[in-house]
C-alpha cells in the first residue's frame, strides 16, 4: 500500500496515524519465497519534524512460513517488529548513497508500506532457521528425516577432498 503524505510535508509539525494492509503475498530473500501464514495491518504514526524531516514510527506483526535449515520441516518465524525512523528529505539520491541510508520506501511524496516491511523483515531475518534446536536434520544418502528415528545408512563415509588432512593425522597418531 502506498501512502500519500504529501499533505503531512507541507505542515510543520502535522502527526497521522495509518493502519496499512500489508498487500505482499510473500517475502523474498535470495530468490527463496516465505509466505505470510498471518500478517497484522502496520500501524504507523508519521510525524513531520519540520526541517523537511519525517518521522516514522510503528509496529509490525507477521508470522512467516520458512523451512527449517537442517530437516525441511516448514517453520512458523513470527516477527514483532518496532519502527523508529527519522527520515531526511533534504538529501538527494547520491547524498543517501553515500551515506548508505537505505530508505527506498520514501519516494517524494508517498511511503510504501510493503517496502517499508520487506526492509524490516530483511534486517531482523533470522540467520539459521530451525524447528527445534536439537534438530538432526536429513540423512544424506536417503533423505530420511532423522528427527524420526535412524535409516541405517553408513554416514561414517568422509568427503574425499579431506583425505589428505586424514592422512596427516594417521601420522601424527603413530608417533
Amino acid at each position: 500500500m502506498i501512502i500519500n503524505i504529501s499533505e503531512l510535508l507541507s505542515t510543520p509539525g502535522k502527526s497521522e496515524y495509518y493502519e496499512a494492509p500489508i498487500e505482499m503475498d510473500a517475502f523474498e530473500l535470495n530468490g527463496d519465497l516465505y509466505p505470510f501464514s498471518k500478517k497484522e495491518p502496520v500501524k504507523l504514526t508519521i510525524t513531520n519534524t519540520g526541517d523537511r524531516e519525517i518521522s516514522v514510527e510503528g509496529s509490525i506483526e507477521a508470522v512467516l512460513a520458512a523451512p527449517c535449515d537442517r530437516c525441511l520441516k516448514e517453520v512458523l518465524v513470527p516477527f514483532s517488529l518496532k519502527v523508529d525512523k527519522v527520515i531526511d528529505l533534504k538529501k538527494t539520491d547520491e547524498d543517501r548513497i553515500n551515506d548508505l541510508d537505505e530508505t527506498s520506501y520514501i519516494d517524494h511524496s508517498s511511503l510504501d508500506v510493503d517496502r517499508l516491511v520487506s526492509d524490516e523483515l530483511l534486517i531482523h531475518f533470522p540467520m539459521k532457521i530451525l524447528c527445534r534446536e536439537d534438530c538432526k536434520g536429513i540423512c544424506f544418502k536417503c533423505g530420511k528425516d532423522l528427527n524420526l528415528g535412524e535409516c541405517g545408512c553408513d554416514r561414517e563415509s568422509l568427503d574425499p577432498r579431506m583425505s589428505a588432512i586424514r592422512d596427516i593425522f594417521k601420522n601424527f597418531k603413530e608417533v
